[in-house]
């Protein structure tokens, strides 16, 4: 995971936010870059590949129809990311996560192992993970006010997140976040032009160009 797909080049890095995008399962950075044009201007996109080889595209962990996983996988995963955002996260103004559908529960999984270290994330069309384990290392939450904003797209009639692991994920982001949540009917299990225009007011408010 040492290379990503950015939005700019190296030299016009410095001083934005940083915005890591994680794919969903079956897909690639390559499929995230794809909406580096929805960004505004003053973020840099990186589109990390994960570590698991499906079908010769990309996934975070093995996943079934039930949306259930291996936790140690999980982990190993999630700590890769948390790597190689230690190793080139430096000289940005601050560091948020975008995932769609396992990209989301990568990275609300990111959030709860390292609290405190985003200043926003987006997910979409995606699920948080029901674990007991990650529920036992997670701290407390914070404060409302204290919260990291989150960005939740999807249509009600997803086809692949099921009724549970929609009614899940939305009490932990709204126990846990501060939630700004949009339905998109008819748009699937996909990406839509109306949500990524929420996308990009949502983090134009939440991370305002550098002065």
């Amino acid at each position: 995971m040492s290379e990503a797909l950015f939005s700019r080049p190296a030299a016009e890095r410095a001083g934005t936010h940083l915005l890591v995008m994680l794919h969903g399962y079956g897909s690639s950075g390559a499929a995230m870059a794809s909406l580096f044009p929805a960004l505004p201007e003053h973020v840099t996109g990186a589109a990390l590949n994960g570590p698991l080889d499906v079908g010769g595209e990309r996934g975070w962990f093995l996943l079934d129809y039930f949306l259930t996983h291996d936790f140690a996988e999980v982990v190993a995963s999630a700590q890769r990311v948390l790597d190689w955002q230690d190793a080139h996260a430096d000289g940005y103004a601050s560091v948020s996560l975008l995932g769609y559908s396992q990209g989301m529960a990568m990275a609300t999984t990111l959030m709860r192992l390292r609290p405190g270290a985003y200043r926003s994330a987006v997910g979409l069309s995606g699920f948080v993970l029901r674990s007991d384990l990650l529920e036992l290392s997670e701290s407390p939450p914070a404060e409302p006010a204290a919260r990291v904003p989150f960005f939740w797209g999807r249509d009600p009639r997803d086809p692949v997140i099921n009724s549970d692991a929609v009614a899940h994920g939305a009490a932990w982001l709204e126990a846990h976040t501060r939630l700004t949540s949009r339905t998109y009917p008819g748009m699937g299990h996909g990406v839509g032009a109306d949500e990524l225009r929420d996308v990009a007011a949502f983090l134009r408010h939440y991370l305002p160009a550098p002065a």
